[in-house]
């Protein structure tokens, strides 16, 4: 995706939110059939785990050539910080994942 399809995506999202805010004279939307286009949570969710491990793999490469003196230690000071990114942000998702489950175990049904 684009990033001018992106900016789209968002301003289109905020002009629905516009109109359900209190004083509008629109309706909520229907709910519809979900899109078929795109991927889905478990798609996305192991894509982004197969990213990040990926990212940690090649990272341990690079710290392993740095100690052979093979590579540059600012390519492996790059390497162990983008490694530190992907970790930081799979913890996150983590976190958000047990969240949601402990809201979800909480409802009464």
């Amino acid at each position: 995706m684009t990033r001018a399809g992106s900016g789209d995506m968002m301003i289109e999202g905020l002009s629905a939110l516009s109109a359900l805010a209190p004083g509008s004279s629109a309706r909520a939307p229907q709910a519809q059939a979900p899109s078929v286009e795109g991927m889905s949570f478990e798609e996305a969710l192991g894509q982004a785990i197969g990213s990040a491990v990926g990212v940690l793999q090649a990272s341990e490469a690079a710290a392993i050539q740095g100690v052979e003196g093979a590579a540059s230690p600012m390519k492996v000071v790059e390497s162990v910080m983008g490694a530190q990114r992907s970790l930081q942000s799979m913890l996150a998702i983590r976190d958000k994942v047990v969240s949601a489950y402990q809201e979800i175990a909480r409802m009464s049904i």
